[in-house]
């Protein structure tokens, strides 16, 4: 491995830690430099990609649990159906290509950025203690997104964090709290089935999740003590649905023939 790969893996891994902690879909990072940059076949890096995902994911809860923005005892009720939902994803994920699913997810991510922008108010307000979370939707919204998260990871956080504001009715720190530990205990579960299956490289996976584990921990502990923290986590979220579609439908290159 040449020095530039450790030097664009490391920092990948931070400014990847850095959105996934605080919005979601820095897989799309890892999952390129794993690909393009390390030259890892796609099923091999989407198993790499999870060491960089779990350590990054205990360390931000970590870091949002000692600042008090973890609140575990009203959230089981999502933790469980996700975690269940993630081992059936990985199942598919180990068995069949997900190439395909990118055709799909870029539309998801057209339609996600449109659920954002309408009435965005409803990012901006505080928990509401007193929601009351019906199972009769809680099972199978959380059963199908812990099912994406095992599946891919790619744009989870993003999912998550929106099912978390818009249904469950937290705001956008402590649901962005409650989905880093999520992702935190059904990794190690999908993470044990790539390894089992032989899809995991430890070397690129480590390099990635160095940097991952700076930037959420840093970013974490930011998180819960910045007052006001939620406009800045809508603006950044807006931010990075909108370079996805971009990437996703190659309209940078547009630009760049027009600008050339």
């Amino acid at each position: 491995m040449e020095p530039y790969q450790y030097i664009i893996a490391i920092l990948g891994g931070l400014v990847a830690g850095v959105i996934n902690t605080l919005a979601g879909n820095g897989s799309a990072i890892t999952l390129t430099i794993l690909t393009e940059v390390l030259g890892l076949p796609p099923n091999v890096a989407n198993g790499s990609n999870r060491v960089g995902v779990i350590f990054q994911s205990w360390t931000s809860s970590y870091a949002f649990h000692k600042g008090g923005k973890l609140p575990l005892k009203r959230s089981l009720k999502f933790i469980i159906p996700s975690v269940i939902g993630a081992l059936f994803g990985v199942w598919v994920a180990v068995t069949v290509s997900n190439e395909a699913f990118k055709e799909v997810f870029r539309y998801l991510m057209v339609a996600m950025l449109f659920v954002i922008l309408i009435k965005p108010k409803r990012w901006l307000r505080v928990t509401d203690q007193n929601a009351q979370h019906k199972l009769i939707w809680v099972i199978p919204v959380y059963l199908a997104l812990g099912f994406y998260g095992g599946f891919i990871q790619m744009g989870m956080g993003i999912f998550f964090l929106a099912s978390m504001v818009l249904l469950a009715k937290f705001d956008l720190v402590e649901g962005n709290a409650v989905k880093v530990f999520v992702v935190a205990c059904y990794t190690i579960l999908v993470l044990a089935i790539f390894q089992y299956k032989g899809l995991v490289n430890w070397q690129a996976g480590g390099l990635i999740a160095i940097g991952q584990v700076i930037g959420a921990y840093a970013t974490a502990r930011y998180a819960s003590t910045y007052p006001n923290l939620n406009v800045w986590v809508y603006r950044l979220l807006v931010t990075v649905v909108i370079f996805a579609i971009v990437k996703l439908f190659d309209l940078h290159l547009f630009i760049f023939d027009l600008i050339g």
